[in-house]
């Protein structure tokens, strides 16, 4: 979004009634809602926070559970800079007094506040990325904050499993030897989040070495589909990797598997496609070449005559009733898409083998009203998304009902700029608790982790 339209938003505090999207909402909600929350329509206005932190509507309040720089409670260092994509699940045993946090920290060579490193859990000293786990009990007080794992790179999203572990994703493709890595990097790792050493620092290569952004996994079949975010052209491509040990549990993705893209016949490439509802039926799926990349990055390799279909700024993925699906953030024309847009939501059904383009973001729509960049999305207790939208300016998280009404549900206040030039970090990593009393929600920059209460809407 521009840093016009977001900052008309900071500063009014509105919330518009219209649109700032086309196409069919409610099949991004499948299996969601209940009847109670399909009519619910937001918090009501933002609320300026005294203490400078975060704004929230009326009736909700937050904890800050975490910030970079501060010591961790394991004793093994600083909590982390960059804090980024992050996952949240039910204590041992579906012990309900208890929550676990796994955190991404998306840190590059030269951070701010490297994820320390730690035996047995760092992949390559080079490597300033990596993950932090946190215990919260009931009351959302944090009882064990530690490194999950370290020595990677760029660890931007990932996603849970059905077995409750973390695939954490590193968005690069860096070799052994550049910058200060010992090591390849661009692979995705699982973590356990109640004891990290189950699951060590052990990249899991059959599953590609690209710039990974975000994983959803089929619970029926144990597919793992992974969006690419590709940061020049060609652009990303959207993936299916088929285990050898589907729905194996912990550490099965070791086994391997086979890694495929995804070629829709005719379009080269999605930012091509601007209507909602444009449906393609018998996709395929291709075998990747060579998955670990060794000579050639994947999205260049030679997929036969037919080719690839790529697309620009692919981040965000999910599992929603039988469907996954997946976000482009943007597409611009004059960085090398074929066509421009404002951000897309596509639906992929496995048993009907169909491509969908569900929702079409675009920027002729009230200024108030995010229309541009969806990032990380998940799903809301009372059966719509709450969504970190990326861009300039002031930066919110929003909520989106079943109805497509918008509405802002948080907007960070740590200005990391100056008093006449002031900036805001960017959300991410926004989850909720397993019994959604919580949405828990990451500010970039400075690295700061959320815990919201209030009175959601179920």
């Amino acid at each position: 979004m521009s840093a016009t339209r977001r900052q008309i938003l900071a500063r009014t505090g509105a919330l518009g009634a219209g649109i700032a999207f086309s196409g069919s909402l409610t099949e991004l909600f499948a299996g969601t809602a209940t009847a109670q929350s399909m009519g619910k329509s937001g918090y009501g206005p933002l609320v300026p926070d005294p203490d400078g932190l975060l704004d929230l509507p009326k009736g909700f309040r937050y904890k800050v559970l975490s910030r970079e720089g501060d010591p961790l409670l394991s004793g093994e260092g600083k909590v982390p800079s960059n804090c980024d994509g992050m996952a949240a699940f039910p204590g041992p045993h579906g012990h309900r007094a208890r929550t676990h946090l796994v955190r991404n920290h998306e840190n590059r060579t030269g951070s701010r506040s490297a994820v320390p490193t730690v035996p047995d859990l760092t992949y390559d000293p080079g490597g300033e990325g990596g993950c932090t786990a946190l215990e919260l009990d009931g009351d959302n007080t944090v009882r064990s904050e530690r490194v999950a794992i370290a020595g990677t790179s760029t660890n931007c999203a990932g996603g849970h499993t059905p077995w409750n572990t973390w695939l954490t994703c590193e968005e690069t493709e860096f070799r052994a030897g550049e910058e200060n890595y010992t090591k390849d990097h661009g692979f995705i790792f699982e973590v356990d989040p109640y004891d990290p050493r189950r699951t060590g620092a052990v990249p899991l290569t059959a599953m590609g070495r690209f710039q990974h952004e975000a994983i959803a996994v089929d619970p029926g079949t144990g597919a793992v589909y992974e969006t690419e975010d590709a940061f020049e052209k060609p652009f990303g491509l959207f993936y299916r990797f088929l285990p050898d040990k589907p729905m194996g549990g912990r550490g099965s993705l070791r086994a391997g598997g086979r890694l495929q893209a995804l070629r829709v016949p005719g379009v080269p490439d999605l930012s091509t496609v601007q209507r909602p509802g444009a449906s393609f039926d018998h996709v395929a799926w291709v075998d990747v070449p060579d998955p670990l990349a060794s000579e050639t990055p994947i999205r260049f390799q030679d997929f036969g005559p037919q080719g690839i279909t790529h697309a620009q700024k692919l981040e965000g993925c999910y599992w929603g009733g039988s469907c996954v699906y997946f976000v482009s953030s943007f597409a611009h024309s004059d960085e090398g898409s074929a066509a421009d847009h404002y951000g897309q939501i596509w639906k992929y059904d496995p048993k009907r083998r169909r491509l969908t383009l569900v929702v079409v973001f675009g920027p002729d729509s009230d200024l108030q009203l995010p229309g541009e960049s969806p990032d990380n999305i998940c799903l809301a207790p009372s059966g719509g998304l709450m969504v970190c939208e990326d861009g300039e300016g002031a930066q919110h998280v929003f909520g989106l009902t079943r109805r497509g009404q918008v509405y802002a549900m948080a907007r960070g206040r740590q200005n990391i700029g100056t008093p006449e030039k002031p900036a805001w970090g960017e959300f991410a990593g926004v989850t909720f608790a397993p019994d959604h009393r919580t949405m828990f929600v990451n500010c970039y920059t400075p690295g700061t982790t959320f815990a919201v209460t209030g009175p959601w809407h179920h």
